[in-house]
């Protein structure tokens, strides 16, 4: 089994995917889905949180293997950022989606200096919006921001264009496609609802729902 499929049967097991075809979940843009996934599941088991936080830096490493900083994203990445930041011995901080409005007004917490190479991690990539937040506000603090890593994501070319756009490249450990084929072979999903799923991910990604 693939590492991919691997970590999208972990997310699976713990319960940080839910497939439903025949009751859609509601997203807070009111897009009806079929999938519901909560990645902060996999930080109650030690097994699959030791799998996702190898294989991010194991991504790093090969990807962006000049990294001196790891940076987490508030809420959901900070817990990803912090394992990988051990696993690879450096420093970290994490970068909330904007600047606290008291004390001394940060959005970045941790120690930092200007000029450092940062990887962003993330923990689900959409529209990558909150990636991007974070990446502009290390750069804006002087950081050279060499990418973003996440756990999963749904493939959007919403996100690929806007990850273009700020010249950034992001690396994913999992999914939709990978989700929904080992949802197949293992149960959690009727083959008969395979059909459906892939044609709601082809509307999500032609932006149709």
């Amino acid at each position: 089994m693939t590492l991919q499929k691997e970590i999208a049967a972990g997310m699976l097991q713990v319960g940080a995917v839910e497939l439903n075809p025949t009751d859609l979940f509601t997203w807070a843009s009111g897009i009806k889905s079929p999938i519901y996934c909560d990645t902060r599941l996999t930080i109650s088991d030690p097994a699959i949180r030791k799998q996702i936080a190898n294989g991010l830096a194991a991504n790093i490493k090969e990807f962006f293997p000049e990294v001196e900083v790891v940076a987490g994203t508030a809420t959901a990445g900070i817990p990803h950022a912090a394992w990988v930041a051990d696993i690879l011995q450096l420093p970290m901080v994490y970068v909330r989606s904007k600047a606290k409005e008291h004390g001394r007004g940060k959005q970045i917490e941790g120690k930092y200096a200007a000029g450092q190479k940062v990887v962003v991690v993330e923990d689900i990539v959409s529209t990558g919006g909150s990636s991007i937040t974070a990446v502009e506000a290390l750069r804006a603090a002087g950081c050279e921001v060499l990418g973003v890593v996440c756990v999963y994501t749904y493939n959007l070319p919403k996100a690929e264009k806007a990850f273009d756009e700020i010249g950034v490249k992001y690396v994913s450990l999992t999914n939709f496609d990978y989700l929904v084929e080992t949802a197949s072979e293992s149960g959690n999903v009727s083959e008969e609802h395979i059909p459906f799923l892939k044609e709601w991910h082809s509307k999500l990604k032609a932006g149709a729902l």
